[in-house]
């Protein structure tokens, strides 16, 4: 709907029928008669009173400005395009390879810029994605000097940096440019099979968000097996943790491409890594453990579309004590997956609870991620949804 074209009465007409309400029944609600709301929608009859227009709204379940219109976007769409562009601006300097001046900023020492690189990753498990967006272009550039001053010591958070940006704007629904970054994170790596293999995490993320998964499970199975141990029992946890967290991507992958036989045996072998790395520890921020891995295997079953499996699998998932321990960025991801789950099942009214769980844990996943905000449009469309959900949709401006 191109609401702020619309008149009133439209914008009446068009909310009654996403509530699934006959006139009749909408004029019971209001205390008028059918011919009433009739003239109203038609645009006969003018609105020119608040009183009734919030009568209406109350109704409709939804804000009284809706029916007025807006001609903004939303504050966090607003945000969000902002910390795109900055990003953007910040990848695209190329400061260093074209011996360009720093400007005031000094150089600083790889150790430093280091703990600002792992600030941002906290700052990313947190979920405040906008945040982090203001973080990026000065992190950007303070890794890729203190690089060019010490290639061995800045190596790393060289390509830590490019793997939060790759991983933020995967998020914020960007994946053309957050290829540019995980690229730039591999390339940075080379010479170095651990390091390859963390910036091959988000190299698939990214490759799996621009629907290229056959790709996607090719780069990550690569990088798995390079640094996968002749024997699971003497792998260490860091680099059983990429090499599971690698597993569960081409996993991911092959569900989305329809390969639920697949899937299912790359999950298997991630299984297996996770049992000896166990749940509460965060790895080359990856997360891994038993409990990633079943919430892998719940959003791998919504991806070949069977939201039932998916739901029984989530609910056993989270009552791990593992759960608790997963950064807030994950939960509240794969609580995101678990609305679409419970779509899949015809079960609208769990859909809506999961979500304002995720609403709850990290309000970015909903407000500021475009995936997050499309599940809240399809959970709010139903006339069963939560009416705090509603109003949500409505405030950000998600019809």
């Amino acid at each position: 709907m191109d609401g702020d074209r619309l008149p009133v009465g439209r914008r009446v007409a068009y909310w009654r029928g996403r509530r699934k309400l006959s006139q009749q029944v909408f004029a019971d609600r209001l205390g008028k008669s059918k011919s009433w709301v009739d003239k109203v929608e038609r645009g006969v009859r003018s609105l020119d009173r608040v009183s009734t227009l919030q009568e209406i709204a109350t109704v409709l379940r939804i804000d009284a400005t809706v029916l007025l219109g807006r001609d903004v976007q939303p504050a966090e769409v607003i945000e969000r395009d902002a910390g795109v562009e900055r990003i953007r601006s910040a990848l695209f300097r190329y400061e260093v390879p074209l011996g360009r001046a720093a400007g005031r900023r000094p150089v600083l020492p790889a150790g430093q810029v280091a703990r600002q690189v792992r600030h941002a990753w906290v700052t990313f498990q947190h979920a405040r994605y906008p945040r982090v967006a203001e973080l990026l272009p000065e992190l950007l550039a303070d890794v890729e000097r203190a690089h060019a001053g010490d290639p061995v010591a800045g190596r790393a958070p060289l390509v830590e940096a490019y793997r939060i940006t790759a991983a933020l704007l995967v998020k914020l629904g960007a994946p053309e440019l957050a290829w540019l970054a995980a690229d730039r994170a591999v390339t940075a790596a080379t010479g170095d099979r651990v390091v390859v293999a963390a910036a091959a995490v988000q190299l698939g993320q990214v490759l799996r968000a621009s629907g290229q998964g056959q790709k996607a499970r090719s780069v990550v199975l690569a990088a798995a097996y390079r640094i996968a141990p002749p024997v699971v029992e003497f792998g260490l946890p860091p680099e059983l943790s990429l090499c599971g967290t690698l597993l569960v991507q081409a996993a991911l992958a092959a569900a989305g491409d329809g390969d639920a036989t697949a899937a299912a045996g790359l999950l298997d072998e991630a299984a297996a890594m996770a049992v000896r790395v166990g749940d509460g520890h965060d790895h080359h921020h990856t997360g891994f453990g038993p409990t990633a891995v079943e919430l892998a295997r719940a959003a791998a079953a919504v991806e070949w579309g069977d939201g039932r499996d998916a739901v029984a699998r989530h609910e056993k998932a989270t009552a791990r004590d593992g759960w608790r321990w997963l950064p807030a960025e994950h939960r509240a991801a794969h609580l995101l997956d678990t609305a679409r789950a419970y779509l899949q099942a015809d079960d609208p009214v769990n859909a809506g609870r999961a979500l304002m769980e995720a609403d709850r844990i990290a309000p970015a996943e909903i407000r500021h991620r475009p995936a997050g905000r499309d599940v809240l449009a399809r959970v709010a469309r139903d006339p069963t949804a939560p009416t705090m959900l509603v109003h949500l949709a409505v405030t950000l401006g998600i019809g």
